[in-house]
């Protein structure tokens, strides 16, 4: 059974017991644990969606790290708008909320652009999301099945750029089994109220003897949306913050002996609107373009020594246009982002080995990628720019017995960025008016090793104890940006002369996932050397450097290089309370936590503030329902130049049912969802966000869908 968590975080325990006892806690779906054994070295397949009830699935897994899983019915029911939508509530998890409903990069433990590695079907989503946070991800979660954060060791198969963690959006584009009668298909329609909103995805699955086939369509459209009355907002809406999406995808496979290779393209297409100050003055709006090519197979083998062979390829092309009024009043683009990425892994999975100590299992992988970029226009934030990366990894298991076994990894990468690189002044104030700009390369060997111990407790308890040592080259847009980006409201300066950054992880978990009572506790603490992050100077520029210490239109940033501390912890607990009809009623709760500094005492900039929440739910084989609670403290612990955010109370409800149909019927199943979402129409500010202070994020909202699938 799937689990779904809320997080809150409340300064009155004895309120938020007194609110979960009323039935009016965190409206966050919360299914029992599910447990599956799914490793790194031997991944399973997906059968494409299933009737699951709405939850986040939290798996205990070999890679000694909890792996939250949202499932296609939360997807469903909760028409999440981007990845970063569908983690926001999760313990651990944010989103930098940039374009609430179209630009809102997913976070992990305070951690974001290049060290979240964002992923569709295993391959890396091709896109330029992590240079800003104003560029969206071309992954509609409509089009998801699933949708996987992975943390810890695990994070090794995937690139140095994952060494905060990986989203990992699953679907059936590329299809790994012919249908069970050769056709199945799903229609999704939604709408919401906070952005008047509508949501369509259509899903189409064929195949028969050796062949599958897959297409799948999906639109979106959405107005201003709506937000409690501020001094930003003093009608109640959200100036400048319409967004639309549509997107296509064909794809297919020939299957043979346990054995699939398939092919897959897709095309993302969304405009929409930046909110907040001067990009909302401007009429600031992003229309980007995406063409992906992917390709993915697994082939058994019968030789002794490898069990499984397994590859991910992806070549993608990307632009984008930022739109809106220049230095001239002209309405137009202004700069233009492109993008191109291939890159290729493959992987051999070992035949397991008997030993005297027990059971080895392993695998072995390559990856190689390959990746430009290039801005033009008004604005030159990056020259073009090249990234090249060849990397090796191997992932060893030792099972000495049913209770205890051991895990390391090891991973050894070659990146090389090349660019042009501008040399500014010290003080990143003028004179001369425009730096120096010189073509540089750089090249950099991040090694990374992990080990960890899983052991099995008394009272189905799983106890995981892991340490990792990563490492992350530093990207182009770190080295190399060198001017204004509109959107964002900055004026971008590199340092071509960053060094590695490494991570130092121990991380120690605890879970149960049967009985009545399921738990999921983990505390971790990371020391990064050389954390590379952007910091705000305190000078405003205009779109030229000659303009720092004088303008007044964008906030300067350079990125930065310095010793910090990350810790904290996370803690899920569900408890069925008692049998009611066919179902059983539960209360849930959960905390998370993220404490960031640097090593001479000054704050990480942008850090999530601390939750806790809980909520009651009732289940069963038809309905779902629940009403929860998440409160976030007020984020006190600034960095330079950054401003406290203050914390709130997020109210929601939500109910699901689904419907086994007749035969008669052309359809064989029907669900519908209503969930409410900010009911106190609570001013809700993202302080991992920099639009933080110049927007909010949807007041109080209702959205409702109805799924068919034939």
């Amino acid at each position: 059974m799937p689990m779904r968590l809320g997080a809150a975080h409340s300064g009155s325990g004895a309120l938020l017991i007194f609110l979960v006892m009323c039935g009016t806690a965190l409206a966050i779906e919360l299914p029992p644990i599910e447990v599956r054994i799914e490793s790194p070295i031997a991944p399973k397949k997906k059968a494409g969606s299933g009737a699951s009830e709405p939850g986040t699935l939290i798996v205990i897994d070999k890679s000694y790290a909890s792996v939250t899983v949202v499932p296609r019915s939360e997807i469903e029911l909760e028409q999440y708008k981007t990845l970063g939508d569908a983690l926001m509530n999760k313990p651990g998890l944010s989103g930098t909320t940039f374009a609430p409903l179209a630009a809102n990069r997913p976070m992990i433990r305070g951690l974001d652009n290049f060290r979240v590695r964002i992923q569709e079907n295993g391959s890396n989503a091709g896109d330029v999301s992590a240079l800003g946070e104003d560029h969206p991800v071309p992954i509609d979660p409509l089009a998801s099945q699933r949708i996987e954060v992975i943390r810890g060791p695990a994070t090794l198969r995937y690139g140095s750029e994952a060494i905060g963690g990986v989203v990992s959006a699953t679907n059936n584009r590329i299809p790994a089994f012919v249908p069970a009668n050769g056709f199945s298909a799903s229609t999704l329609t939604g709408v919401l109220s906070a952005d008047h909103g509508i949501d369509h995805v259509s899903e189409f699955d064929a195949g028969a003897e050796n062949f599958a086939a897959h297409a799948d369509i999906f639109a979106r459209a959405g107005q201003n949306y709506m937000t409690p009355v501020s001094e930003q907002t003093p009608f109640g809406v959200q100036a400048n913050s319409a967004a639309n999406r549509q997107g296509v995808s064909l794809g297919g496979s020939y299957i043979f002996d346990a054995s699939y290779a398939g092919v897959a393209f897709s095309n993302f297409n969304t405009t929409y609107h930046i909110p907040g100050g001067a990009a909302a003055e401007s009429l600031t709006r992003i229309h980007a373009l995406q063409n992906k090519v992917m390709a993915k197979g697994e082939v058994k083998s019968s030789s002794d020594l490898v069990d499984t062979f397994r590859f991910w390829l992806v070549a993608a092309d990307y632009r984008h246009n930022e739109i809106g009024l220049g230095e001239d009043g002209i309405d137009g683009i202004q700069t233009t982002f492109k993008a191109r990425e291939q890159e290729v892994r493959a992987e051999l999975q070992q035949t397991p080995l008997a030993t005297a100590l027990g059971e080895l299992n392993g695998a072995l992988g390559i990856q190689a990628g390959n990746r430009s970029i290039s801005t033009s226009g008004a604005e030159t934030l990056l020259l073009p720019s090249l990234r090249r990366a060849l990397a090796g990894y191997i992932f060893e298991e030792l099972e000495f017995t049913n209770t205890t076994r051991i895990q390391a990894a090891g991973r050894i990468e070659y990146d090389n960025a090349g660019g042009t690189a501008g040399i500014f002044p010290g003080n990143f104030l003028p004179p001369p008016g425009e730096p120096f700009k010189t073509q540089t390369a750089r090249s950099f060997l991040p090694l990374s090793a992990s080990i960890g111990l899983q052991q099995v407790l008394p009272w189905d308890m799983v106890m995981s104890l892991s340490g990792l040592y990563s490492q992350r080259a530093p990207s182009a847009p770190e080295l190399f940006s060198l001017g204004p980006h509109d959107a964002t409201n900055t004026f971008e300066i590199g340092d071509p002369n960053l060094s590695i950054e490494t991570g130092q992880t121990i991380e120690l978990s605890v879970r149960r996932a049967a009985g009545p009572l399921r738990i999921d506790a983990s505390a971790y603490y990371t020391f990064f050397n050389g954390f590379i992050y952007k910091r705000l100077t305190g000078a405003t520029c205009d779109d030229d450097f000659a303009s720092c210490g004088t303008g007044t239109e964008l906030q300067q940033i350079v990125y930065s290089q310095q010793n910090a501390v990350f810790y904290g912890g996370e803690l899920g607990l569900q408890y069925d309370l008692l049998p009611a009809g066919a179902g059983v009623i539960g209360v849930d709760t959960l905390y998370d936590y993220v404490r960031a500094r640097f090593t001479d005492g000054t704050h990480v900039p942008r850090i999530p503030p601390m939750r806790i929440g809980g909520g009651i739910y009732y289940r069963d084989d038809i309905w779902f329902t629940r009403a929860g609670i998440i409160h976030a403290f007020a984020q006190n612990l600034t960095a330079p130049f950054e401003t406290p955010t203050p914390g709130y109370d997020n109210l929601r409800t939500e109910i699901a049912f689904r419907q086994k149909l007749q035969p008669r019927f052309i359809f064989d199943e029907a669900r519908f969802g209503i969930v409410g979402d900010n009911l106190l129409n609570a001013p809700i500010r993202n302080s991992a966000s920099f639009k933080k202070d110049q927007i909010l994020l949807p007041g109080r909202g209702v959205r409702a869908h109805v799924t068919l699938t034939f």
